[in-house]
């Protein structure tokens, strides 16, 4: 559908600025010649022949074009902001009223130079010219993001402030290009959806690179095409397959229950996330005891990330005041809790870990780590990804190996894997997909073999025990990468600035 508008619009702006240039005294034909048409544009507005170059650029040099072409409708006397607006958003059917409707007629550069703006239309210029580069920027360039969980503790903190690049692995083209700016997916105060879908675009990156292992990115929640729109209760923390797994999966259940909020986004407009890239496209992931392998070698752990250990005291209990003071370890974050009798749970750095074996309260200090036999709710089994007792008997500390799908790779299908590539097979690659009686049909075709169509990547939180990540909902497709975290711009705790994080690169 989007190509279509898209055909339509394209052929109706041509059409109506035929009509155009030969009201202006232009040879009508040079209005079909993509670029040669906008230099005669630059001619005829007597503007230096630099705005035609600058078209060039991408992304940027669209709203060049549209720029000329609102001075040059000026030149047959219309200067309205709603004539200037109909030009942007409506121009297949603008521009031939334009160039055909007998009233219109052509006034000529020196005539349209005489019109002079009233104070609150410059005003509104102003406005709309701030609204549009803050988009371009926000959309293209880099976006402001705030941490909101402790899922990437310490390196990234609540309530760090930072720069996200888009540049880092090319600005991706909206897909839902009709949007309220400066918003993600749901309005301020209403909470109504932000955008429209009457015109989806397919999946496009402007000077694509790859991401690299160990960059920290933000991505679009693979898992977040469906909501349960309830942030208290479900949202991103208990997403919708979660709950469908939790009613055996039947989906009446859930759909009698929560039809009401239960809501649909497409790939841009789904929650935002910020995760460490573990494992890149074709690598082989596996977890033991806590530590992550890419392709048998030990992956290097994140400077100031930070996992629970299990301290015992010598009988005393904590000072808490003292252990945020001296050693910032924050109780309201989770970062210790009692367990039992002089035991706590507390989350350190590898750098604090020496420190405290060395303190004198302390008889014990050793880290936790989840096997499938002691099974913990939420670590293991069922309920980490693929959800597949049978096949994959994975916990988070003691998972995979598990290959990572690459762009133009092809994989042999069996029943143990079926479960781990049937969502990248079925939902982000888009084919129909079911394991029937030993086969395997894909788009209606019996086959054992298939091939990746993009690449995809393997996301953890620093915070590798309290970090809702890839162990729990797969693979993130390069599609729903957003860009790189750069620079920590700004933080604050307890109303107050963290000083020492301020403009800080993230590594």
């Amino acid at each position: 559908m989007g190509w279509i508008i898209f055909i339509a619009g394209t052929i109706g702006f041509h059409i109506g600025l035929y009509g155009m240039f030969k009201k202006a005294g232009i040879e009508p034909w040079k209005a079909l010649v993509p670029f040669y048409n906008t230099w005669l544009m630059v001619e005829k507005l007597q503007v230096k022949p630099l705005w035609f170059w600058l078209q060039l650029i991408p992304v940027v040099g669209q709203f060049v074009t549209i720029s000329l072409t609102i001075d040059f409708i000026k030149q047959f006397n219309k200067f309205s902001l709603l004539h200037h607006t109909l030009a942007v958003l409506v121009p297949f059917a603008y521009l031939p009223y334009l160039g055909y409707a007998p009233q219109v007629r052509y006034i000529g550069h020196d005539e349209a130079k005489k019109h002079r703006k009233t104070a609150a239309r410059e005003w509104i210029d102003a406005a709309v010219f701030a609204i549009v580069a803050a988009t371009i920027i926000r959309t293209f360039v880099f976006e402001a993001y705030t941490i909101p969980t402790p899922s990437m503790e310490k390196s990234l903190m609540v309530n760090d402030f930072l720069f996200v690049s888009k540049l880092s692995y090319g600005p991706r083209i909206p897909n839902t290009p009709l949007a309220v700016p400066f918003v993600h997916h749901s309005l301020p105060v209403t909470g109504g959806q932000s955008y429209l879908e009457w015109i989806k675009l397919p999946y496009k990156r402007l000077f694509a690179a790859d991401v690299k292992r160990n960059d920290v990115v933000v991505f679009n929640l693979p898992v977040g095409d469906t909501v349960i729109n309830d942030e208290e209760n479900f949202g991103s923390k208990v997403t919708y397959y979660d709950a469908l797994r939790q009613a055996g999966g039947n989906r009446d259940v859930i759909w009698n229950q929560y039809e009401s909020i239960i809501v649909t986004r497409p790939v841009d407009k789904r929650e935002n996330f910020i995760k460490r890239c573990v494992a890149i496209a074709g690598d082989t992931l596996e977890i033991r005891n806590g530590v992550v392998y890419i392709n048998g070698k030990q992956n290097e752990i994140p400077p100031r990330s930070e996992t629970n250990y299990l301290l015992t005291t010598k009988g005393q209990s904590l000072d808490m005041t003292m252990l945020e003071e001296t050693y910032g370890i924050r109780s309201e974050q989770g970062e210790l809790r009692s367990i039992g009798t002089n035991q706590y749970e507390i989350y350190l750095t590898a750098e604090q870990v020496p420190v405290f074996q060395k303190l004198a309260f302390v008889a014990d200090l050793k880290p936790i780590n989840y096997s499938y036999e002691q099974f913990n709710y939420g670590v293991a089994g069922a309920d980490i990804f693929p959800n597949d007792t049978i096949n994959c008997r994975w916990t988070i500390d003691n998972y995979g190996p598990l290959y990572i799908p690459k762009k133009g790779a092809t994989i042999e299908l069996t029943a143990a894997n079926y479960k781990r590539y049937e969502r990248v097979i079925r939902a982000y690659e888009g084919n129909s997909f079911e394991y029937q009686n030993g086969q395997f049909i894909i788009n209606g075709t019996a086959t054992n073999k298939y091939t990746f169509k993009m690449n995809y990547y393997w996301l953890m939180g620093d915070n590798r025990h309290n970090s809702l990540d890839s162990r729990y909902w797969g693979f993130v497709p390069e599609d729903h990468v957003v860009g790189e975290a750069w620079m920590i711009f700004f933080s604050w705790e307890n109303g107050k600035p963290r000083w020492n994080r301020l403009f800080r690169l993230i590594k």
